[in-house]
């Protein structure tokens, strides 16, 4: 017998004739479950299907209902309420058809810590972590920045000073997984029943941080690539692991697109203080310029705001503007047949 509370379940036992279970595997369209029976296969419920333009799907980290089956297939009848949600916008020019792929990316939920991963070797890029940083305020999780393979450079300041003026209150941690230094200070979000999501570009180290916290590999590793200190991907698919401490891994396959959706509390967060100059201009639709009296063209000015991140607010602010209009764009003539379609079955019902 599995206690689920372990996993971060404070529910009832049974719901309905249906009992609870944290999804900690997804492969394809089957889901491994964790339940109080044990760890069992599912997949989806057919009522998941229908109106699968604005339903959300579970994901790795999700608690679920499930119809159980002891000696067939069980299904996912229901998903429970989330706490947190790190998602990303896939959009990338598809036609209409493809709604969902413009609504985004569920990556990981019921997280309480956002591990943000970026080397400290040759592809340490600060406007990558940046995007990261915005989506794991977005998120609802707390965002720690994790600056790692710190054994293959030998003075990092310059890094550290970087991540450390845009990452707001974030914390930092310089780590190596090869020599083990840093990793102690980890322990306080590896606490038990916590989760925390590793999140990062491919080659990044969160496989070598996560075989080094479950003290044994679970996960495949592969030599950088000399050229651009880039790493292929190792993490196939999105998978929860349960630490020795008692904790929660989400590990995820590196993401190369990092598209911003939907994250407007993410960027006032990111850039409070970009968006506190702005309430300060004279003009409330001052649009930084040439106006008079624009606190932001002032700080550009005396150096108080750097051109770097006045640039990366507007590119952020533009990117989360653009996708939303082509998410409305698309959702509307679904919606228009949805209504048209009610309508018509309400004729019909009245004409019965």
């Amino acid at each position: 017998m599995i206690d689920l509370g372990q996993y971060g379940y404070t529910g009832e036992s049974s719901v309905d004739d249906m009992i609870p279970g944290r999804i900690t595997e997804l492969r394809r369209d089957q889901y491994i479950i964790v339940t109080e029976r044990g760890e069992i296969t599912a997949v989806l419920k057919g009522t998941f299907y229908l109106d699968s333009e604005t339903k959300e799907f579970p994901c790795v980290g999700d608690f679920v209902l499930l119809d159980y089956n002891e000696t067939g297939v069980s299904r996912i009848a229901k998903l429970l309420p989330r706490w947190s949600k790190f998602s990303r916008s896939s959009f990338s020019g598809r036609p209409a058809g493809y709604v969902r792929a413009v609504q985004g990316q569920v990556v990981a939920t019921n997280f309480d810590y956002v591990f943000i991963f970026s080397s400290l070797n040759f592809d340490f890029n600060v406007n990558r972590v940046m995007r990261y940083l915005t989506l794991a305020w977005q998120s609802d999780g707390q965002p720690v920045v994790i600056l790692t393979k710190a054994d293959l450079v030998e003075d990092f300041s310059a890094q550290v000073a970087e991540v450390r003026e845009i990452a707001q209150d974030a914390p930092i941690h310089v780590i190596s997984s090869q020599t083990g230094n840093g990793l102690e200070e980890l322990n306080q979000y590896l606490q038990p029943k916590k989760t925390v999501v590793l999140l990062g570009m491919s080659g990044v180290g969160k496989s070598s941080l996560l075989n080094a916290l479950m003290g044994k590999k679970v996960m495949k590793v592969r030599d950088i690539r000399e050229a651009d200190s880039r790493g292929r991907h190792t993490t196939t698919h999105r998978q929860l692991f349960m630490l020795p401490s008692g904790a929660m891994v989400i590990d995820t396959p590196g993401m190369r697109e990092l598209g911003l959706q939907s994250a407007d509390e993410g960027i006032s967060t990111a850039f409070a203080d970009v968006e506190g100059l702005i309430t300060e201009c004279r003009f409330s639709n001052c649009r930084h310029q040439t106006e008079p009296d624009c606190a932001v063209l002032a700080a550009l000015d005396n150096g108080s705001l750097s051109r770097e991140h006045w640039e990366r607010y507007l590119i952020q602010t533009k990117e989360n503007k653009l996708v939303e209009e082509k998410v409305s764009s698309l959702k509307e003539p679904g919606m228009k047949r949805k209504s048209a379609n009610m309508e018509r079955s309400r004729k019909k019902k009245k004409r019965k």
